[in-house]
């Protein structure tokens, strides 16, 4: 609030915000959970958000020292976020270091498996089943989460490094 008062001493905006919210903000589209049948918990949120970030993680692989810098603090806000969030939901010092952990892990996961299905070699359907339901899925849920997934992966490619790094994703 009153920053422009004392500028040197306001901290800079968090690395990786940006991008992170607009990550987020994809994640929060309606048709993830309506059309696409994700189930709307937190399992079913987090499911989406990683599996938006893995697409946008290997987007970033493209760009090589810059995309990774971009990766690292795209990566390290995800893990402040998760942190901050499992706190809130009551999680103490000696839980939380294994929770996040295992949210990274799981993260890491889905970012292999779409590796591969982003270069062709894995099966883009099987892979959106994976990253996002637990269960079975309707076949047209199912496809609707796969096309848009395509779409972001397609819109990503489409967009400027600075741009992405910025959280303006086409």
């Amino acid at each position: 609030m009153l920053g422009f008062l004392f500028r040197t001493l306001t901290a800079e905006p968090a690395r990786g915000a940006a991008l992170f919210d607009a990550v987020v903000g994809e994640a929060r589209h309606r048709h993830w959970y309506v059309e696409g049948a994700v189930p709307d918990t937190l399992d079913g949120r987090f499911a989406v958000l990683a599996t938006v970030i893995a697409i946008v993680l290997i987007r970033l692989e493209r760009e090589g020292a810059d995309g990774d810098r971009v990766s690292v603090a795209l990566t390290e806000r995800f893990i402040e976020v998760m942190e901050s969030e499992h706190r809130e939901l009551g999680l103490g010092d000696p839980t939380l270091g294994k929770t996040v952990r295992k949210l990274v892990g799981m993260l890491a996961r889905r970012t292999e498996s779409w590796r591969s299905a982003v270069a062709g070699s894995g099966d883009w359907i099987e892979t959106t089943r994976a990253s996002l339901y637990k269960d079975n899925v309707a076949p047209e849920a199912l496809r609707h989460s796969a096309a848009e997934l395509e779409r972001l992966r397609d819109r990503l490619g489409a967009t400027a490094l600075r741009d992405i790094e910025q959280g303006r994703i086409a």
